[in-house]
């Protein structure tokens, strides 16, 4: 498919205009042209860049290089709060058809270089003029890449979020960033920026800390942002500035050769070779060392062609969806009408999780919270252990003084239930075990209120189960969040089989307020996250448990770009825990999931994981863990240890039967739910799409189950 015969067009695109206005500067002979960058809807729809706004610049463009009196600079800023989020990423999705991906991805890369450059250059014809971008927002992708292509940069201090994401996604940054920032910044800082910000759960900057980076030329406060970066702009330009001169310079040769190595260990440390993007990226940035602008920027038309048709990318796009509409709207909810107010919330328990819970609902809801234990000192150090965090947001900069006070007053703690009294909602925390947190509810009903609903926060056991002898078993559910709590983003709501509308609607609320992602799941042992971790960890630990070295049986999973190896995670998670899932699971489901006897053993043992530190500080595989795990040899004839790639393709075939099987129960509404689980509550990469994409782009869904969890084209390529 030749150029002449590519379309770029995005029938929905929610055009960013770009429209001009000619600003007269105190001391500057000739207007500054502010080009303001808008799509016309409020900041909850941030501006991007589809085809129509990227001629929207070179229309801008056209426009200022036509103006009388000439201009004497160019300026460009963004809608309130927002600068630019980048490209549209509903254009890739919107091509059907494979053969069409690469033209048109490379047309629209080649349009993006066009635009910015056209506009960011300040050429027009043999005339030069300065060129700033005015940064009042959120910048990410293509918003960075267009205020790199200007000559300087102002930053807003209230900038919530600034990154090159694209790796993140299966891409890379195409339209200049990986030319522009390591010579701007130098290429470690920019790896930093491109890759490992990137790869580590697409992490952001703000204003202060692109600005600590060389990002920007001046920070200043958000109030009065543009008035004063136009102050500053007009400072520059009567030659009272040179922002240039205070740039610290990049160092080549050999550093620049250095810092690519190190983000090559970085990418293998991250995705282990698993995603394309994060490699493509560091060519594309030893390249900007000496390429000129014109070749540099070609090279990463190619690389975003490229990658447009790799099943990494429908991946990453599908699970970057997932996260943008899906993840705020839970599947299968009632109605959200039904939900209760909660002006008070009570925590069963004083240890670890009860304490990382209470902090969440004080901060979150802002209510009173309160903990309750028999052991009085337990107590005391659990509210402490509250308060000392809440202590921590406050040397952050997360909450106020005044917030921190108010917080701790909220937080308190009772060796009574009958503090629940007024609770609206009572959350229990305690040991998993069935009889003990039947008790609790039985206690627990006897002091609340009529209409207090009863959450657990258990991880595998029986919901349905722990209500069974309540008089209002409708009113329990659970609320299974992950640890650390404040971190993982995932809460499953589970739903028991007598719980009603009205208790299911107010967890979900509650974990809205939260600011936690719900999935709405059927009460089976270990719901989503836990039993697909368990199968494959079980088929893990049974090939260490048949004679397959622990070294190897770790690295099995490389090739996924898992965020932690099998092994890593157990250590993580803690043997003990993991164990009592494996044993509620081994016994609701014994033809698929191993008795754990090796695991038991660990635990026996007291083994925290399988992994030791060295004298030379290095960790290694701990004796005893391979002692605990080991099992008798097999008779004379005994089928030899997996390898490597047998375990692998038993932990997958054993996703694949636990999917399929789950969807068949109706655990979660689709597989998408489950995709969803696995990014937000497990930390599964983008390139995997959570899990089912990649199990039907290997062909592992259909071997084992006879069907795909998703048709072509919705996360993988189209046909």
């Amino acid at each position: 498919m030749s150029d002449d015969e590519v379309t770029l067009e995005l029938a929905d695109e929610a055009v960013t205009a770009a429209p001009v206005h000619y600003v007269a500067l105190p001391g500057v002979t000739g207007p500054v042209a502010l080009v303001t960058l808008d799509n016309g809807h409020d900041h909850t729809r941030p501006n991007t860049f589809g085809p129509a706004g990227l001629r929207a610049l070179l229309a801008a463009a056209d426009e200022i290089e036509a103006h009388e009196p000439p201009v004497a600079a160019i300026a460009v800023t963004g809608k309130p709060f927002i600068f630019s989020v980048g490209a549209d990423l509903s254009f890739r999705s919107s091509i059907t058809e494979v053969s069409r991906l690469r033209p048109t991805m490379e047309a629209l890369g080649r349009l993006g270089h066009d635009a910015f450059v056209r506009l960011g250059s300040g050429r027009f014809g043999d005339r030069k003029v300065p060129t700033f971008a005015l940064v009042n927002g959120a910048a990410l992708g293509g918003g960075v890449e267009l205020a790199l292509h200007c000559d300087y940069r102002a930053l807003s201090s209230g900038i919530p979020a600034l990154a090159l994401p694209e790796v993140f996604l299966g891409l890379v940054p195409a339209w200049g960033g990986t030319q522009l920032l390591p010579n701007l910044i130098g290429p470690e800082r920019a790896i930093r920026v491109i890759l490992d910000n990137a790869l580590s759960q697409n992490r952001t900057l703000t204003g202060p800390k692109a600005f600590e980076l060389g990002i920007g030329d001046v920070l200043l406060e958000p109030a009065d942002f543009l008035e004063e970066a136009l102050a500053w702009v007009g400072r520059v330009l009567r030659g009272e500035l040179d922002p240039a001169a205070d740039r610290a310079p990049v160092e080549r040769g050999q550093a620049w050769a250095d810092a690519v190595d190190a983000g090559r260990a970085l990418a293998d440390g991250k995705v282990r070779g698993a995603a394309p993007a994060a490699y493509r990226a560091l060519d594309l940035i030893a390249l900007a060392e000496t390429a000129s602008r014109a070749e540099g920027f070609e090279a990463e038309t190619q690389a975003l062609a490229d990658l447009s048709v790799s099943g990494e990318l429908a991946a990453g796009l599908y699970a970057f969806d997932l996260l943008q509409k899906r993840a705020r709207r839970p599947v299968g909810g009632p109605d959200p009408a039904l939900a209760q107010p909660v002006t008070k919330v009570g925590v069963v328990g004083a240890g670890l999780m009860a304490a990382q819970l209470a902090l969440v609902f004080a901060h979150r809801l802002e209510v009173p919270v309160v903990l309750t234990d028999l052991d009085a000192d337990r107590l005391d150090a659990g509210v402490a252990a509250v308060h000392r965090e809440i202590d921590n947001l406050l040397v952050r900069r997360r909450i106020s003084p005044d917030q921190a006070s108010r917080y701790k007053a909220n937080v308190t703690g009772s060796r009574t239930l009958d503090a629940f009294a007024d609770a609206d909602l009572v959350i229990e925390a305690v040991f998993e075990d069935l009889a003990i947190k039947q008790k609790v509810f039985a206690e627990l009903e006897a002091v609340v209120a009529p209409a207090a609903v009863l959450l657990t926060n258990t991880s595998a056991l029986s919901v349905s189960a722990m209500a069974a002898g309540l008089e209002h078993p409708e009113r329990v559910a659970g609320l299974h969040f992950f640890n650390p709590v404040a971190v993982l983003p995932l809460v499953e709501v589970v739903r028991a089989e007598r719980t009603n509308d009205a208790t299911v609607a107010t967890t979900l609320a509650v974990a809205k307020s939260l600011k936690k992602n719900a999935v709405l799941v059927a009460d089976r042992p270990a719901f989503v996250v836990n039993r697909l971790l368990t199968r494959f960890l079980g088929e893990v630990l049974g090939a260490a448990e048949r004679g397959t070295p622990l070294e190897q049986v770790d690295h099995a999973l490389d090739p996924l770009g898992l965020p932690m190896s099998p092994l890593v995670l157990l250590a993580l998670v803690g043997p003990p825990v993991a164990l009592h899932v494996a044993e509620t699971l081994h016994a609701a489901y014994p033809d698929r999931f191993r008795e754990p006897a090796g695991l038991a053993r660990l635990v026996a043992a007291g083994r925290t994981g399988v992994y030791t530190t060295g004298p030379d500080g290095a960790e290694t595989i701990d004796p005893a863990a391979v002692t605990a795990l080991a099992v008798a040899t097999g008779p004379h004839g005994a089928p030899p240890p997996p390898t490597v790639d047998e375990v692998r393709e038993a932990a997958l075939r054993a996703l694949a039967e636990e999917i399929h099987l789950m969807l068949a129960e109706k655990v979660v509404a689709e597989a998408a739910d489950i995709d969803l689980c696995m990014i937000l509550g497990a930390g599964w990469p983008f390139h995997l799409g959570g899990i089912t994409p990649y199990l039907d782009r290997t062909g592992i869904s259909e071997t084992v189950t006879g069907e795909r969890f998703t048709p072509p084209g919705v996360a993988t390529l189209p046909v």
